[in-house]
């Protein structure tokens, strides 16, 4: 592996783990605070859902993040990744066109929904960058077996 090689495996490797977290905290909370997801979906899509729909998606997601940082089912589960991150964003719309919003506390109220731009970015990245993931069980396997459906 070139020094090349091994910047690029490293700076994959970086942007899987950190997004793999990155999305893991979200489905955390879902565990640990149902009701306010409860109130998300009510608020900003109209429908109720029940605990069990809220835990069964958060387990997904926490599934789909440990798929991603050890780098396996790689085209599966970045772009999983994507779609879950690409819905979130869909709902978020308007605080795109307004990122300098400051609420009557003085607090910035769309910083996260900018940040939320970034991370998808990341992700398209990732996806892009599946051929350099060489320090993931994926990119392992690719190696030690050639290329697979499952890898």
């Amino acid at each position: 592996m070139t020094s090349d090689d091994l910047r690029d495996a490293t700076a994959v490797l970086l942007l899987r783990l950190s997004l793999a977290w990155f999305i893991f905290l979200w489905a955390i909370h879902k565990i640990l605070t149902p009701k306010q997801y409860q109130s998300l979906a009510k608020n900003f899509d109209g429908v109720e859902v029940s605990f069990a729909q809220i835990y069964t998606v958060a387990w997904v997601q926490i599934a789909v993040c440990a798929l991603v940082a050890l780098g396996l089912l790689r085209y599966f589960s970045y772009g999983a990744l994507a779609v879950m991150h690409f819905y979130t964003l869909t709902r978020q719309w308007e605080g795109y066109f307004d990122p300098f919003a400051i609420s009557k506390n003085g607090f910035p109220v769309n910083r996260n929904k900018v940040i939320a731009l970034v991370a998808m970015a990341a992700i398209i990245a990732i996806i892009l960058l599946i051929r350099r993931d060489h320090f993931s069980l994926g990119g392992w396997l690719r190696r030690r077996i050639g290329p697979r459906w499952w890898q």
